[in-house]
């Protein structure tokens, strides 16, 4: 064999081994992908199902005087049962005592904390356009530190009655809510930061105010229509 037929069969060889390397990586990619999309489906309802059950419980703590609940969509048309939407929209939770008077609204929140996304869940009382009570569903925040969103009873306080009433027009709020340093809360609508967790306080009060904003005046525009269900809820 001459060397010009040698070099021809070595790059033949060379070419061979990289095409089936190629190949053998494609269908390792390819039955990964697979993997990740059957486990992805599997494992969906789970997650959903883990979800529905913490909201449930979290919503009944942040609702005082709820014992029952009814689901509805807020959409840019207004609000409506949950049943009847196709799900574009923002779900809230309409909490009803025994006699079927509506208590509260609750919504899920979402911000930036210190670690992660601290996601929440918080209630809304028309009666007094006020928020009454906020559960953390989900957070990463430093031990002893940045958790103390869910654990510290002073901070806690801050959400008793804060201020989230409208402005003249209903077209948001009358004050944005915000967060001040520790020890210097002297109005309504602002929230009284933990100590040393600031980045985590100031996530609270942001995620609050950009949710109420948006949703209390559609709360508000179809209070009827939430107070009317309570006769039907569950």
């Amino acid at each position: 064999m001459n060397q010009t037929s040698a070099s021809q069969t070595q790059a033949l060889v060379a070419a061979t081994s990289s095409f089936a390397m190629l190949r053998t990586l494609s269908l390792v990619a390819g039955l990964s992908g697979l993997l990740v999309v059957l486990a992805y489906q599997i494992t969906l309802p789970l997650i959903e199902e883990n979800k529905r059950i913490a909201i449930e419980r979290a919503l009944f703590k942040v609702i005082p005087g709820a014992v029952s609940r009814r689901d509805f969509i807020v959409t840019a048309q207004g609000i409506v049962p949950a049943d009847d939407s196709s799900g574009d929209g923002k779900l809230i939770y309409a909490g009803y005592d025994e006699q079927g008077r509506l208590s509260g609204v609750a919504l899920e929140a979402a911000a930036q904390g210190y670690q992660d996304v601290i996601r929440l869940l918080y209630s809304f009382d028309p009666a007094c356009q006020c928020i009454r009570g906020i559960q953390v569903l989900k957070m990463a925040e430093t031990p002893g530190i940045g958790d103390k969103i869910a654990k510290d009873p002073q901070f806690q306080e801050n959400f008793v009655e804060l201020d989230a009433r409208l402005n003249t027009d209903a077209s948001g709020l009358a004050n944005d809510i915000l967060m001040v340093k520790h020890g210097t809360r002297s109005e309504p609508w602002q929230i009284d930061a933990i100590s040393g967790a600031t980045i985590s306080s100031r996530a609270v009060a942001r995620m609050l105010n950009d949710s109420a904003q948006q949703i209390v005046p559609k709360i508000m525009a179809d209070l009827d229509r939430l107070q009317d269900a309570g006769r039907g809820a569950e």
